[in-house]
């Protein structure tokens, strides 16, 4: 059997030492699929409208706890590169100092954020661990920047380095960014080069084989995850 297949068989991911510009030509479908796309987008709206009404009551009591914690922003806006490389605003409880009027926790240099990072705050700590902090971006959804099911977006400073550094990481920009995708739900948190690069690896495998019945998967591995982490 073929490298890549192989991989992608047994491992649910695509290594990109194994491949070149014509597998990219005969095996990623063109992201106009407008009968998924629709499906996908009308899934997503539905599912972000729900979260946020039953969360509404858990989402003021974060709110009130953050602003009265230090006086900061209770959300971050960080930009985030979409589909086609376009540029949004992702949205988060803040769960670390703010140094910005966007609430950012740097001074104009974008770092990873590190597993046991000292910049976050004691409420930061558990709206992170409970993954409560993520739930701003249903608006992103409503609003279209971002699908519920897709490659995690990334900062553009990070894509700029990680361009350069990873053969064919544009690919990523095919289709809509999303909340959660196939390379969460199999690889820890990236915060190295070497790290997003195994990840595109699996954003790959989806790229080239998203359908409803791998989304629904991934649902239900994101929903596990959230109760059991």
């Amino acid at each position: 059997m073929d490298l890549a297949y192989a991989y992608e068989d047994i491992l649910g991911r695509i290594p990109i030492e194994a491949i070149d510009e014509s597998w990219f030509m005969h095996n990623i479908r063109s992201s106009n699929n407008k009968k998924y796309d629709l499906w996908n987008r009308f899934f997503g709206i539905i599912l972000s409208i729900f979260i946020l009404i039953i969360t509404s009551p858990i989402l003021l009591i974060i709110s009130i706890l953050i602003k009265f914690s230090d006086g900061g922003p209770i959300f971050i806006r960080q930009k985030r590169v979409g589909k086609n490389g376009k540029i949004f605003k992702l949205f988060k409880f803040r769960s670390m100092i703010a140094l910005d009027k966007d609430g950012q926790a740097e001074n104009g240099k974008p770092v990873w954020a590190l597993k046991e990072d000292p910049r976050i705050t004691s409420i930061g700590k558990i709206i992170r661990k409970l993954h409560l902090d993520e739930i701003p971006q249903m608006l992103n959804i409503i609003k279209g920047d971002i699908t519920f099911i897709g490659p995690r977006p990334e900062r553009p400073e990070f894509v700029e380095k990680l361009e350069k550094e990873i053969p064919f990481y544009f690919l990523r920009h095919t289709i809509t960014s999303g909340f959660t995708g196939w390379a969460q739900i199999k690889y820890r948190y990236a915060n190295t080069v070497k790290d997003s690069k195994e990840k595109f690896e699996y954003d790959l495998y989806y790229i080239k084989n998203r359908n409803i019945f791998i989304d629904f998967g991934i649902i239900l591995r994101t929903i596990q995850i959230i109760f059991t982490h």
